[in-house]
This record gives structure tokens, C-alpha cells and sequence, in this order.
């Protein structure tokens, strides 16, 4: 077992305030793997300071953009070469499959550090433009402290769409991941270090909701960063609101996978599998609403259904897997939740339903729904699991407008057998990402969503602007 009895405060592992714990529990055995301190508000305090002392008066900010590219660049080199450490220990805390960790759990991240490091060694901190009177100098400065917030589905992921940009502007950081997957951020910790990144720039305190919340209320804190469900992100937006504070928020979503009459089913399959099920379909991003013609709508819910039917359920570390367990117990419950209320809402299950496919572990069975209607709860709230809506449309205006009509505007899809037309599609559904035959994030490409998903952007040199304050200096003579 990972037993850790430090948190990672100042650039030194210190002893936490209280005596609280967090016990890290295996969904595929229910056992536990790894136990943390339970941050408590005064180690959020010191968490705090320590982040304070290195932005007021340490190296880190007052470093140039290519200097600090640097570090990150040494630490993408000891990223890499951990990597599939880092895979294996998500799989292991969160129940992610290997293959999936291997994918996109580890090197994402590492896509991250390395594209930042790239982007600082020619970034200009001022840049000269004339003005009426005379010169301008707009200055791109550091915003502050950051209190980066991160759920448990892809820990590394979302991590390090804040802490990767957040480093190279110059802020100083308190990263609190989810009490569900905190190893994988301790394992960061150590790499940080190692790499030379200054003490107090970089701090860990896991925790709950409670010291979650005195962390964003914190009046030491600049900046918000914050992945997780809508509700939570209202109740921090509301909270920077109030105190003018910096905010980013990455939120939920429930995309549409369009799938035109010209798709060729046999081909768009393999590619729908990882966009709608990825990560076990514990993923904001996931194509979970299939939007087929009334022509095709038969052909193609067997065609998903078949797909579902095809993945290996089973124990996350087995490469051979497809699906494994979701996170926690709630998870399991609240997943089957929905399919009970989707068979009330007179949807039909073609695939899955409530039989667990083992009596051990946090498993559902993944789950295909036909006859489902665009305002059943099943199409519009967003369940987290591997549960696939399959919606009839008229025609192609008619799936814009479908797929357009939610709450959410993160991500989608669209599966056709003409790329040109499909971009034609791709800018009428309003997402902040979209893919023609294909589904992927790009650590050069801005990742935000519309709507209900959030406010704000991550990745690309997008991301880095939300950690930079920008001053105007004009001067006569």
C-alpha cells in the first residue's frame, strides 16, 4: 500500500495540521491501495503562504518566460521518463484501463509540459506598439496564486491543463486533487522537485469539499482553476464573483455523436468506441448522445450495440481490457441509477442494463438505449458512465438543432464519409471542441466549452492567457 503521512507544502514534505485521513480504495478489488492526510483548512493556510512567499518575494516570477520554459523542459524529461509509472498508478487509484492510461492518462499530460516548454523559449514577455503620443509597451505579467482544483476521472490530465501554463506565466500554485485519486499528484510533487522548480511554487494539499472551499474563498489566492461538475463550478464562480477574483471553470458536458446517413458504419465504429467510452465513459468530453437518421436508426443501433457488446469488462490493469470499474461506489449506483430511470422513461435497452458483470469492484454493465427521446433525462443530464443514448433526427438540420439543444457545449462529433462536409457541420453545433470522424485534444488547441460547460479556456497559447495579467505602459521622451 502507498501510505504518504506528508503533504507537500513550501517545497518540503511537512506534517499535516490534523489527523484526518483519506483512504485510497481500488475500484476493481474495493480494497485500499494508498491512504493521505486529509488537508484541513489551516494547512490550506500554510499552503497558501508558502505560495505567497515564492510569488511576493521568490525567483520564479521574475524569471523570463524562457528561463522558466527551461525547468518545465527538465521536468517533461523526468515525465517522460516515468511515464508509464504514472499510467500504471492512475489504473490503479481510479480504475482507468491500462491501455486507455497508456493513451491518454500519461502522455497527455506529458504533451502538455513539453508544448509549454516549447511555447516560453520564444514567448516575449513586452511587446512595443506605437500609440498616438508615443510608444506603448504591453507587458504580459504573472496573475498571482493559483488554487488549482482537479476531479478524479483524469487527474494528470486536468492537472496539468492548469499547472503546465500556470508555471510557465510565473504563478505560484496549490494544486488540491480529488480525494478519490491524490497518489498520482504526490508522484508530481516528486518530479517537480526534481526537476528544480523553486520551493512554494508548486504545492499539494489533498482534501475535501470543506478545505476545498476555504482554499477558493482564500484571500491569498488570485486565480480559480477548476474542473468538476456544473453545480460545483456555479457555487465557485460565485464565490471569485463576489471577491473579483480570477476564474476558470471546465465543466460538464454531454456531446452529440452525429452520425450522417453517408457514414460508413463499419469504419466509424472502432474511432466511436474510444470518443463515446473512453476512460469508461467517466469522461466530460464523451460522445454520449448518438444521433442517427430515422433511415439508418436501426442499422445504426445495432452497429453501437455491437460495439458496446464487443468491449472486455473486466480488471483495469489487464491490457485486454475495455471497460473497467468506475471510481466509486456512488459512481456505481448513480450510473445505474440512470439506466433504471431510462427504462421508466420508456426507453428501450438494447445492450447492458442492471446486471453487474461482476459481484466484486465498482462495475456496471455498459449500456445501449434505444427509442430515446432528446428530453428524457438520459439525453440531457450527464451521467458519467458507459450509457449511450441512441436518438432518432429527420434530417441533417434537425441533428444540428438536436444536437445543439442541451445545457452543455463542451464537445462532438460528426461521422461522414465527406471530411469537407463534415467541417460545414462541425461549425453550426456550438462546443468549444469538435471532431469530423475522429475525437482528440490537442495540447496546442484551446479546450473550454460553451454554455453550462464552463467559462474559459485551457490548453494552446489560449491557456496561457488565462495565467498572465496584461499592462499597458505608454511614456513620452
Amino acid at each position: 500500500m502507498r501510505q504518504h503521512d506528508t503533504l507537500f507544502i513550501g517545497g518540503e514534505w511537512v506534517a499535516p495540521a490534523g489527523t484526518g485521513t483519506i483512504d485510497v480504495i481500488s475500484p476493481h478489488t474495493e480494497e485500499v491501495v494508498g491512504r493521505v492526510p486529509d488537508g484541513t483548512a489551516a494547512d490550506m493556510d500554510r499552503a497558501v503562504a508558502a505560495a505567497r512567499e515564492a510569488f511576493d518575494h521568490g525567483p520564479w516570477p521574475r524569471m523570463t518566460f524562457a528561463e522558466r520554459a527551461a525547468v518545465i523542459g527538465r521536468l517533461a524529461e523526468i515525465y517522460a521518463a516515468g511515464q508509464a509509472e504514472m499510467a500504471a498508478l492512475i489504473t490503479e487509484e481510479m480504475g482507468s484501463p491500462i491501455t486507455f492510461s497508456n493513451l491518454a492518462q500519461a502522455p497527455q499530460p506529458l504533451g502538455m509540459l513539453q508544448f509549454y516548454a516549447a511555447l516560453g523559449e520564444e514567448f516575449a514577455q513586452e511587446e512595443q506598439r506605437p500609440g498616438l503620443f508615443g510608444p506603448i509597451t504591453v507587458r504580459r505579467e504573472p496573475v498571482g496564486v493559483v488554487a488549482a482544483i482537479v476531479p478524479w476521472n483524469v487527474p494528470q490530465f486536468v492537472t496539468m491543463t492548469k499547472v503546465a501554463p500556470a508555471l510557465l506565466a510565473g504563478c505560484a500554485i496549490v494544486l488540491k486533487p480529488a480525494p478519490e485519486t491524490p497518489l498520482d499528484a504526490y508522484l508530481l510533487a516528486e518530479w517537480a522537485a526534481e526537476a528544480g522548480i523553486p520551493a512554494g511554487v508548486l504545492n499539494v494539499v489533498p482534501a475535501g469539499r470543506e478545505a476545498g472551499e476555504h482554499l477558493v474563498s482564500h484571500p491569498g489566492v488570485d486565480k480559480v482553476a477548476f474542473t468538476g461538475s456544473t453545480a460545483a463550478g456555479r457555487r465557485i464562480g460565485g464565490i471569485c464573483g463576489e471577491q473579483l477574483k480570477r476564474v476558470s471553470l471546465e465543466l460538464g458536458g454531454k456531446s452529440a455523436a452525429i452520425v450522417l446517413d453517408d457514414a460508413d458504419l463499419a469504419s466509424s465504429m472502432g474511432m466511436l468506441a474510444i470518443a463515446s467510452l473512453m476512460n469508461n465513459g467517466q469522461a466530460c468530453v464523451a460522445q454520449t448522445r448518438i444521433l442517427a437518421s430515422r433511415r439508418r436508426y436501426d442499422e445504426v443501433v445495432d452497429a453501437v450495440a455491437a460495439m458496446v457488446a464487443s468491449q472486455p469488462v473486466g480488471d483495469p490493469a489487464d491490457p485486454a481490457t475495455g471497460i473497467g470499474p468506475l471510481v466509486a461506489r456512488r459512481q456505481q449506483e448513480r450510473v445505474e441509477g440512470y439506466v433504471r430511470i431510462g427504462m421508466d422513461e420508456g426507453a428501450k435497452v438494447v445492450v447492458g442494463g442492471l446486471d453487474r458483470p461482476y459481484d466484486r469492484g465498482w462495475y456496471v454493465a455498459p449500456t445501449v438505449f434505444s427509442g430515446v427521446s432528446n428530453d428524457m433525462r438520459i439525453a440531457r443530464e450527464e451521467i458519467f458512465g458507459p450509457v449511450l443514448a441512441v436518438i432518432p433526427y429527420e434530417d441533417e438540420d434537425d441533428a444540428i438543432r438536436i444536437a445543439n439543444d442541451s445545457d452543455y457545449g463542451l464537445a462532438g462529433t460528426v461521422w461522414t464519409a465527406d471530411a469537407e462536409h463534415g467541417m460545414d457541420v462541425a461549425r453550426q453545433v456550438r462546443t468549444g471542441t469538435y471532431g469530423v470522424n475522429c475525437f482528440m485534444l490537442e495540447a496546442n488547441a484551446p479546450f473550454g466549452g460553451y454554455k453550462a460547460s464552463g467559462v474559459g479556456r485551457e490548453l494552446g497559447p489560449e491557456g496561457l492567457g488565462g495565467y498572465l495579467e496584461y499592462k499597458s505602459i505608454s511614456r513620452l521622451g
